[in-house]
């Protein structure tokens, strides 16, 4: 099987993309969203793994936006990666002559804590990739530019670690879903991903959606709105519930859902990622 992720290697995609795989199956960096999206509908491969919501930056917009407008691919896994950054400079660096850190800005605004305390002087350069900017400065071989980045990224390129885990927020991890032609089959520890827009103008009008999940004590387990990108005011409202969209409970609820909405979109059923099954 063919794996499309956002490159280049040395990604926390990358990362995601590896819990998915098996040895035999092949990772193809790609170097946008959208790119992935169009790997799996073209044929290129069969699975594309993107990232779908952080622990404390909350939804991947972009995704998001393209299983509502733009693809009718269906998530058939979720991975959940651990976000640990590493400093890393190129062989036979050390961190007191470091100067400047080069990172994609929300790597450095993830580490500002260790910056401000361990390398108060430093400049601070910002990049597109954390894994790009890792090979950068191990290319480069400055021994006075250092590169935020992940593990798997410095043992890649030959970089030498600097510092580890340097994260302000240790607990912090990002959720990817693996998007393919056909969901998950039940596993009896599922989630449904859908969304939904209401009437505008109908007072109580989500109530009435969300309360069909309440009748039949179904767990939802993430609720979000997202501009329609139309008028002003007008939302699609993001849906995760705990459950398969073909037992009979979850499908009885998603139909009396459907009758009460103006539109109805489900993004896929697949199994929930835990300890156990994923990590």
């Amino acid at each position: 099987m063919k794996i499309a992720y956002l490159g280049p290697a040395g990604t926390f995609s990358e990362v995601a993309a590896l819990l998915t795989a098996t040895p035999e199956d092949e990772l193809i960096p790609f170097a946008s969203f959208p790119a992935l999206v169009s790997a799996v509908e073209t044929g290129i491969a069969q699975v594309a793994v993107l990232p779908i919501e952080n622990s404390i930056e909350g939804s991947v917009s972009t995704t998001v936006d393209l299983l509502i407008h733009e693809t009718s691919l269906l998530i058939s896994r979720e991975v959940v990666v651990p976000v640990h950054h590493f400093l890393v400079g190129p062989p036979g660096a050390k961190i007191t002559d470091i100067k400047t850190v080069h990172s994609h800005p929300q790597a450095l605004g993830q580490c500002r804590r260790f910056l401000e305390r361990c390398l108060p002087n430093a400049h601070q350069s910002a990049a597109l990739s954390t894994a790009g900017s890792v090979a950068d400065v191990v290319r480069a071989g400055d021994t006075s530019v250092a590169a935020i980045g992940p593990l798997r990224a410095a043992e890649l390129y030959g970089g030498e670690v600097l510092a580890r885990n340097i994260e302000d927020n240790h607990l912090n991890v990002t959720r990817f879903v693996a998007l393919s032609e056909h969901d998950h089959a039940p596993t009896g520890a599922d989630r449904t991903s859908f969304c939904a827009t209401i009437p505008s103008n109908v007072p109580g009008s989500l109530h009435a959606l969300l309360t069909e999940l309440a009748v039949d004590n179904i767990q939802m387990t993430k609720l979000e709105s997202r501009p329609a990108k139309g008028l002003l005011g007008e939302y699609f409202f993001l849906i995760d519930i705990e459950g398969h969209r073909t037992d009979e409970r979850i499908a009885g609820a998603l139909e009396r859902i459907r009758a009460k909405a103006d539109t109805l979109k489900i993004f896929g059923s697949y199994p929930r990622f835990t300890l156990e099954n994923g990590g």
